[in-house]
């Protein structure tokens, strides 16, 4: 049997998905912004 893909460790999503990556880019500050447009409690993953 092969393992499940999803092996979740909050330090990569972090350094994926993490409020400080978005907002290196001008695409993930978009992203930010849309979020709190859309009213979001969390905009990212929290640190």
């Amino acid at each position: 049997m092969p393992k499940r893909t999803y092996q979740p460790s909050n330090t990569k999503r972090n350094r994926s998905i993490g409020f400080l990556v978005r907002m290196r880019t001008r695409s993930g500050r978009k992203i930010i912004k849309r979020q709190r447009q859309k009213g979001r409690w969390e905009l990212t993953m929290l640190l």
